[in-house]
Formats: structure tokens, sequence, C-alpha cells
């Protein structure tokens, strides 16, 4: 009797430390799963919401060795499929998702204007549950495996949609501004220009212990080693950022220099209006855009110029989605 009283205990412990295995247990997992499945599918309605304008919010899935990527495109009107323009691809930061970035940013304006098509890829929560990009994980090959999906949703929109592959740009906020550096420094020939706002410099970390020190402007830079040339870039940051240094900005406008051995010129500080004031450091090599670094005054961790009142977006910035395209713009015709 003492026995089974004993063994009974046991495996009422048992089942509490396991939990999940008991009947309670698994409702209570079921449940949980459930409401997760739930509030995934809820984003995945509001992400295929069309952001406010004329074109055409078009979803889309790309597929490769390492899994799935869910993307949409923003496709301005009036477009015909004979003829060949350049594409945006847009990589969202932590918390966000291709609509709202889409919305935060406002860059769908711009190409409603200047007629260019926008990617929005759109990082899965099953890969990481705050939206990041996993920029960091270079030493599993995670960080790779995102690359080259996104590379695989470059190439599915040139297929199906008129998109000049010649002329392609990546701009990203935060985790989404260090992947669009992994994507520039790993495969350079597939980029025109490459626009970082907010990010870390590349090669920074390879675990995410190593990122959170990156971001915080603690890391040991090694020169860039690529056996082509880098495509030029712009790196904007904001002065007053807490989430991401901004010594993450000038390291990286160095390191991508010195790859090209490229000299500053003078600074020159620029403010449109009411907006907060910004310092422009142009780096060139034989008349060539290199890279350029764009400082902003007051500015935080967002995007500069953004829509109000959106999370990581300050409307009092000067225009990020204009100063983007006009340095992809100048790169498409160089």
């Amino acid at each position: 009797m003492a026995k089974r009283t004993l063994a009974s205990a046991w495996a009422k412990s048992f089942e509490r430390s396991l939990g999940v295995w008991t009947r309670a247990g698994l409702h209570a997992g079921l449940k949980a799963s459930r409401q997760q499945i739930g509030q995934v599918t809820q984003a995945a309605a509001a992400s295929r919401k069309p952001p406010p304008g004329p074109g055409d919010w078009l979803p889309g899935v790309a597929v490769g060795l390492s899994g799935l990527l869910r993307f949409h495109l923003y496709r301005p009107p009036g477009l015909h499929y004979a003829e060949r323009v350049p594409v945006m691809v847009m990589l969202h930061g932590c918390g966000q998702d291709a609509r709202n970035f889409a919305v935060s940013t406002r860059m769908n304006r711009v190409a409603d204007r200047e007629r260019f098509l926008v990617l929005y890829p759109e990082q899965d929560r099953v890969a990481n549950p705050q939206g990041c990009w996993n920029w960091f994980e270079t030493r599993s090959g995670r960080a790779y495996s995102e690359a080259a999906l996104i590379l695989k949703a470059i190439d599915q929109v040139a297929l199906f949609y008129p998109a000049d592959v010649t002329r392609v740009a990546v701009c990203g906020l935060s985790a989404g501004a260090s992947m669009a550096a992994l994507l520039a420094t790993r495969h350079p020939a597939r980029f025109k220009a490459v626009v970082m706002h907010s990010g870390v410099a590349p090669g920074s970390a390879d675990t995410s212990a190593a990122a959170v020190r990156a971001m915080r402007g603690r890391q040991l830079l090694t020169p860039l080693a690529v056996s082509e040339a880098l495509p030029p870039l712009m790196v904007i940051h904001g002065e007053h950022d807490r989430v991401v240094s901004s010594r993450n900005a000038s390291a990286t406008v160095n390191l991508w220099a010195d790859a090209a051995g490229a000299t500053a010129s003078e600074s020159r500080r620029v403010q449109r209006g009411q907006r907060h004031p910004m310092t422009i450091t142009e780096h060139k090599r034989r008349g060539r855009d290199v890279a350029a670094l764009v400082e902003v005054d007051t500015l935080g961790h967002a995007w500069s110029g953004g829509a109000a009142k959106k999370p990581y977006s300050d409307s009092r910035g000067p225009d990020a989605s204009r100063l983007a395209w006009l340095f992809a713009q100048r790169q498409f015709r160089a």
C-alpha cells in the first residue's frame, strides 16, 4: 500500500514536471497553440490588407531548399508588362511586417511617382518570434539561408512582373538593415545600391550574444573580404538611437570606403524646412559613389520622415524613403 501511495505521488509529480504530456497539460498546450495560431492568422490577415495607395498589393511566396518566405509586392498603377522598371527591396525591422513597414516608410508613394516596384519580404514568426531577420546567425548558416530566400523572392518577381534585374536596390531598417548589408556583401553583383537605416555594421556578430554587443557599438570589426566590387552604400542613422548605437553607422561606412579605397569629402549640414537637421559625408573613388553617411540630429531608433504616430517612425526627420530612392536612382544611371 505504501509502495502504491509512493508510486502515485511520484506519478503526479512526474506529470506536473512534464506538463504537456498529461491530459490536462496537453489540453493547455493545445489551447496555447490555438491562441498562437489565431494570432499568426490575424497578423497574416492584417498583412494581406493593402496599404493606402492606388497600386496593387500582391502576395507571393518564395520557396527554397531552406524553406519558404512570404512577401508582398507593390506595383504602382500604369505599368505595362513589356517595360522593365527598377526594384526596391524593403526589409522591415523587428516587431514589423511587410504591411506596416510599407505604411510607416511610405515608400509606395515614391514608387507611384517614380515608377518602380517595391518588394517587401516578410520574416516568419516561427523563424524569429519578434519578426527579426536573423542576420547574425552566420555560424549556424541560418542568416545565409534567409538571404537566399530573399534572392529567390527577387527572382520570382522578375519572372512574373516587369522588373529589371539589372536595377535592384536593397534597403532595410534595424535588423532589416543588417540583413541588407549581409546580402550586399555576400551577393554584391545582385544589387546596384544598398541603404542601411539604423543597422549594425557587417561582420559584427555570428551569435545572438555577439549581436547584442554589436548593437551597443562594442564590436571588433575586420576588413570586408569581397571578391567583387561592393554596391554603393548609404547609411542613415539617428544620433539619439538608444537601440543600435550610432557608432555602427560610421563603422559601416568606413569599412565600405576602405574596401574600395575611397576618400571622404567635407561633411555638409542640411536642413529642409522644420525637419531634423542632418550631416552628410560622402566617400567617392574616381568621382563615383562608394558610401554616404547621413547622421540625423535628435532622431532615435525610427524611420526618418516616416508616417506620423506609427511605431519606429519619426515624421519630423528628413525623408529617408526619398533619400534612399534618389541614391539608388543615381546608381541605376551610373
